[in-house]
């Protein structure tokens, strides 16, 4: 607690004219060396009076979020092979979200909306959530061969120049939904695992293991050398429903638009391609993909 000042009080005489002397009250405030030490803050004109404030929110600079959506977040914090450095979440968020974990996980960091806001790419859907985490583990071209070996049956994705990171991450969703052990992307422009794709996929990336490999063409030598029947969606193949689908495949997908490159065409077994009857001759990749992929596990 502050001292306040103390009043010194003393009568001096004054003159006033002549001889005659009179006393008054001279009155003197002094501020003592404690009132140095702890100055009292003055406000300026206008100013409220002086608060301690409150703690600041976390802003655009001490939030880094790799992962945001509700979905995505979430089953990243269940994946225990994910790290999680941080989560950031608003307090209406944390009513819906279940932070049990099989691991031990970060206390979530309460922000609001705004500052979310200003930490993400602008237009981000973040739904008030957000992960701070590196990405999973690499996957190898290898690795989803030796992990075919144990399944009965297994269909492998492969997107040839498939850039677009919302196409990517509904495929990604579609794979995940059919049951597919793995996707193929080419290093060179591919997305990353994070950001819009991953709140696209909606939780898949941290269940389809995802392979970026330089050479296509070379990586379906590689899967045919090792037992896989590679079919290559194109408007000129065969109809996918009357395919005889093998034990173990490969479904490749081009880019809208140019399709499948002439040699990852060429390394195909063979061409496939989706019956539509209607006046629309072509759907979107990702709608392409989903279809294909149930045409397969059926």
């Amino acid at each position: 607690m502050t001292a306040l000042p103390l009043l010194h009080i003393r009568l001096a005489p004054i003159v006033v004219r002549g001889n005659k002397k009179d006393f008054a009250l001279r009155v003197k405030c002094d501020m003592y060396v404690n009132m140095k030490k702890h100055p009292q803050p003055r406000n300026k004109p206008g100013q409220k009076p002086h608060h301690k404030p409150p703690a600041r929110p976390h802003t655009k600079s001490s939030i880094k979020a790799d992962l945001w959506g509700s979905h995505a977040v979430q089953a990243a914090w269940l994946n225990p092979d994910r790290d999680v450095r941080a989560l950031y979440i608003t307090e209406s968020a944390l009513k819906d979200f279940s932070q049990s974990a099989p691991v031990k996980r970060p206390p979530p960091m309460i922000v609001d909306k705004a500052a979310l806001d200003h930490a993400l790419p602008k237009g981000a859907v973040h739904q008030g959530i957000a992960l701070d985490c590196p990405p999973l583990e690499e996957t190898f071209l290898n690795d989803l061969i030796i992990r075919a070996g144990g399944q009965p049956k297994t269909v492998l994705l492969m997107l040839d120049q498939v850039t677009d990171p919302h196409n990517v991450g509904a495929i990604l969703r579609s794979a995940c939904a059919f049951g597919a052990a793995g996707m193929i992307m080419q290093k060179k422009h591919a997305p990353e695992l994070s950001g819009v794709l991953a709140k696209t996929a909606c939780g898949a990336v941290e269940h389809v293991p995802v392979a970026y490999e330089t050479n296509l063409t070379r990586s379906l030598e590689t899967l045919q050398e090792n037992g896989f029947f590679v079919i290559g969606l194109d408007e000129r193949g065969e109809d996918i429903a009357g395919l005889s689908v093998p034990d173990k495949c490969v479904l490749v997908l081009g880019a809208e638009g140019p399709g499948l490159r002439r040699l990852v065409k060429e390394q195909c077994d063979t061409l496939a391609r989706l019956p539509m009857n209607g006046p629309m001759p072509s759907i979107n990749v990702s709608n392409a993909a989903a279809v294909a992929l149930y045409a397969l596990s059926v």
